[in-house]
């Protein structure tokens, strides 16, 4: 990859200090007037409608959303697209009923994996933690990964020096503040990136006005809009699935599930959130089919920012490096809190000690010095959302099912869900997308059908999330719901 060059490493790492060292002031000084667990793990039960919204929508939006959207669309077309962006907001509109729900029938509940515990038992609710925080912690190796390499191809800058002022930073002031910090800082960082995302779309738009549109792209790459191009159809699906299943094993959205005032609150936060996210992540994706069209994608991780910067304006680069800190210090500060929050919580039902704030903090530090020597390695974003992704959609359908069939047991769950993640990882593709374990490497890629060996990344996907269906035992199929009340 050929870096621009644009600004000096110094500057660009004393603009990454800058905006860190401020996000680290606000952060801790708002903090110190919110003590006790309560502060620390869900704002005290007591946030507003604007702090909630602005804090699912920075929170959800992610460093993520300028690399993946567009690098899905180079090469799964308008579907990918169109998925992405649906598969993002989708768990939201889930939540408004979900979430209510949740919150009269475990009205002291803290953590979704706690409800797990009391639903199903010890053994399934150990499994899910652990795929939970593997899950989030592949989500802040992600993200560290990529405002890493915007950075660095920008300015040069290597990339663990980037990655190394974001994660203290974010560490710093959350592991201090908790989620008091988190939503504070996120509704800072809401009003910072949507002004710059503002800047960045109107100047897309004016210097790219002939080619930022439909008939650019079907001129150009005509396939990628067409209904006959299978990864339109294939790569939409993947996305959905994947992201809509991921998003609701995030503890940071449990989180502020339970952090809301009230239902109302919740209601309207999740609709409004839903609202802003479908056109954001769907532009971000639609400027990956302008970049692809017009024949300047040569890494698709950055295919937003070559065409962004393309003709190498400083100014429009400075503004890139603001909006990418900021989106990916929201997503990591919630990432930490919702890590430190399960093992708080949770920790005591697997470890027995005398102070799980202190272990929570260790856990943290370790996994965080591990994101930053992946984030050093410049591994593919996509790939690695790709992968956290697979281990959420086999879990997906049998946790929510259970919560509405009393038969279901915490056996079945259990075994399905394995069940479902083997069979799904034999499927998966290798980073090149060329083979799987299952098919190119146990299997010669032509003893399968063309479609097969061509859409590995969607039936991965698909076998993860649906075989468990086939190991279900509903004693006497039951249809009637779960009444089984649970106290927190």
């Amino acid at each position: 990859m050929e870096n621009l060059n644009l600004l000096s490493q110094q500057t660009a790492i004393l603009i990454i200090l800058g905006i860190s060292i401020i996000f680290v002031i606000i952060g801790t000084v708002y903090s110190i007037q919110f003590k006790g667990l309560n502060n620390y793990l869900l704002a005290n039960r007591s946030v507003g409608t604007f702090s909630l919204t602005t804090s699912l929508v920075a929170s959800a939006l992610g460093a993520w959303i300028l690399f993946g959207p567009a690098s899905a669309a180079t090469w799964g077309g308008i579907g990918a697209v169109i998925g992405y962006a649906l598969g993002t907001a989708f768990p939201l509109f889930i939540l408004i009923y979900l979430g209510t729900r949740f919150r009269e029938k475990y009205p002291k509940g803290k953590t979704f994996i706690e409800v797990i515990r009391l639903k199903y038992g010890p053994n399934l609710f150990k499994l899910i933690l652990i795929l939970s925080i593997f899950y989030m912690n592949i989500f802040l190796i992600a993200e560290v990964t990529a405002v890493s390499m915007l950075i660095k191809y920008i300015s040069g800058t290597e990339l663990w020096i980037t990655a190394l002022i974001i994660i203290v930073s974010s560490l710093v002031y959350t592991l201090y503040g908790g989620l008091r910090a988190s939503i504070f800082t996120d509704n800072i960082q809401f009003i910072v990136f949507v002004v710059l995302l503002l800047i960045a779309f109107s100047y897309l738009i004016d210097f790219n006005a002939n080619e930022f549109s439909f008939d650019f792209i079907k001129e150009k790459q005509s396939h990628l809009l067409s209904s006959s191009y299978l990864p339109n159809f294939t790569a939409g699906l993947t996305f959905f699935i994947a992201v809509a299943a991921t998003n609701l094993f995030h503890q940071g959205n449990w989180q502020r599930v339970y952090a809301a005032k009230d239902n109302k609150v919740l209601k309207n936060s999740l609709i409004i959130s839903f609202f802003i996210i479908i056109p954001i992540v769907f532009f971000m994706g639609f400027s990956g089919l302008v970049a692809v069209s017009a024949d300047i994608v040569a890494v698709p991780d950055l295919a937003f920012f070559q065409l962004l910067l393309k003709d190498q304006y400083l100014t429009i680069s400075i503004i890139i490096i603001f909006l990418a800190v900021s989106l990916t210090v929201s997503s990591i500060d919630t990432i930490i809190n919702a890590i430190s929050s399960l093992i708080i919580v949770d920790g005591k039902k697997i470890v027995k000690i005398k102070n799980y704030d202190l272990l929570s903090k260790q856990i943290i530090i370790i996994l965080s010095i591990i994101a930053l020597f992946v984030a050093s390695k410049g591994l593919s974003i996509l790939y690695l959302f790709l992968l956290a992704d697979l281990f959420c959609c086999a879990a997906v359908l049998s946790i929510f099912y259970g919560f509405y069939f009393k038969t279901f047991s915490e056996k079945n769950a259990y075994v399905s869900i394995i069940i479902g993640l083997l069979a799904g990882l034999l499927l998966f593709p290798s980073p090149d997308f060329s083979k799987s374990i299952l098919i190119g490497i146990l299997f010669p890629s032509n003893l399968f059908p063309s479609f097969v060996s061509q859409s590995l990344l969607f039936l991965s996907f698909l076998v993860a999330t649906f075989v468990p269906l086939l190991t279900w035992n509903i004693k006497g199929r039951s249809i009637k719901r779960g009444k089984r009340e649970l106290s927190l």
